[in-house]
């Protein structure tokens, strides 16, 4: 037996509720996929990278599991695995198991910036606003203590200076009264010179944003990106939170790996302004899930992201509806840090205007990924396009785990991926 079975059968507590079956036909379920040759494609090459996510999910570390993989436009895989409720440790015994379909929405977390940067792109490329504008143009106020020469570039690209968010801008009843959120970003100092370095912005820069797009157009970001993005692609779910009569539909996440050790607890507590548990539990919160946080809770599916990233990859355009100029996703994509040590996650990162990038001989995509962009949400969340394979992928997780052996599948996963999808050369974009 799969000593990952063997752990989901032991019902170790932080697995799901129940065992993970033999057969997963009970939990699976498809979508609309075209046939692999339509990509030329083998059948076998998209089987192999099926099998990696029914391996992921065998882990029981994900009770719902959502994959998305276009190439050459086509959707190849469109399929869900597990529960949306009622299966994550904790659950009661006698909690109703509902399961996720691959019309199932998920939040993406930080997986959310990407979409936030390509909205503030959006009105750059539309000359409401200009990259190398300080944010205190459109934000008087928020040029208190030093922050007066923070630009929408510096915080788009991680270097404002302002990575960690007061814990009281957490605080949910705050969702519905985003003015207050703006003073107190408005009074927090910087911690380094704009610009000076790379240090992650977990929520802080998203609020940012969004207050900017607010001033400069009159409506919130929500309405935005549905105007701008989301209803010309015909997208229904892609949005920040959901309405208050659908937050039921959204899959629910649960906290699934062992406790964080003292020194990546506090790391990711210095990040998130909570704890990593708090934050998954804020994330299921009706309040989070109605309101609006530009830098962690885009709701959609994994086939709207894999979509989204398909636009992207073909310069702004999908179906026949062209909704950015190639010039702009050219300059989000755009590297703006390679390899430099990121100051709030403590590693080496290649960074575009709002996406990460891939890398050789290893990146965040996998291995062999140099051009490859996308972002990651709260680690097990991934939405990336890569051009030299002409692949758009969307995996959407709804458990939480931070250390555990996961970690193996994950990366077999990412490996499977680009194994069954070589590099064809590079595509000209």
């Amino acid at each position: 037996m799969d000593p990952f079975q063997l752990l989901s059968w032991a019902r170790i507590p932080y697995l799901s509720r129940s065992p993970i079956p033999r057969d997963l036909s009970a939990v699976t379920a498809v979508g609309e996929e075209e046939a692999p040759r339509s990509a030329r494609v083998t059948r076998a090459a998209v089987e192999r990278v099926w099998s990696s996510v029914q391996a992921l999910y065998r882990t029981g570390v994900y009770p719902a599991v959502q994959i998305c993989v276009r190439c050459r436009g086509h959707v190849l895989l469109d399929r869900t695995l597990g529960h949306a409720s009622g299966n994550a440790p904790g659950d009661p015994a006698d909690a109703p198991r509902v399961l996720a379909t691959p019309d199932t929405p998920f939040c993406l977390f930080s997986a959310s910036k990407a979409i936030t940067a390509m909205v503030i792109h959006k009105l750059d490329e539309q000359g409401l606003v200009h990259l190398e504008d300080r944010v205190c143009d459109y934000i008087p106020e928020f040029a208190r203590h030093g922050k007066q020469w923070i630009t929408l570039r510096h915080v788009l690209a991680h270097r404002s200076g302002i990575p960690a968010i007061p814990p009281e801008a957490m605080d949910l009843e705050l969702l519905g009264s985003p003015e207050k959120i703006v003073d107190i970003l408005s009074e927090t100092r910087t911690q380094s010179r704009p610009g000076q370095v790379l240090a992650y912005h977990a929520i802080s820069g998203g609020f940012v944003l969004g207050e900017v797009v607010k001033r400069v157009t009159g409506k919130d970001i929500g309405k935005v990106l549905r105007e701008e993005i989301a209803e010309p692609l015909g997208m229904h779910w892609m949005g920040y939170g959901v309405r208050a009569r659908d937050v039921e539909r959204v899959a629910e996440n649960a906290f699934t790996g062992p406790p964080l050790p003292p020194p990546v607890g506090m790391l990711m507590r210095r990040a998130l302004g909570v704890t990593y548990a708090d934050a998954v539990e804020i994330s299921n919160d009706p309040r989070f899930l109605t309101g609006i946080v530009p830098a962690a809770n885009v709701v959609c599916t994994a086939r709207e992201l894999a979509s989204f990233y398909q636009c992207l990859l073909d310069e702004g355009e999908l179906d026949g509806v062209r909704v950015f100029d190639p010039r702009t996703v050219r300059h989000a994509t755009a590297e703006q840090a390679y390899r430099e040590i990121d100051l709030t996650l403590g590693i080496p990162l290649r960074y575009g205007l709002g996406p990460m990038l891939g890398d050789s001989p290893i990146g965040l995509f996998g291995p062999d990924t140099p051009r490859a962009f996308g972002h990651l949400g709260f680690t097990n969340i991934f939405g990336w396009a890569d051009p030299d394979r002409d692949i758009a992928v969307a995996l959407l997780t709804s458990g939480k785990p931070f250390l555990s052996l996961h970690a193996i599948r994950l990366l077999q996963f990412l490996f499977g991926i680009n194994q069954a999808f070589p590099r064809r050369g590079r595509r000209r974009r």
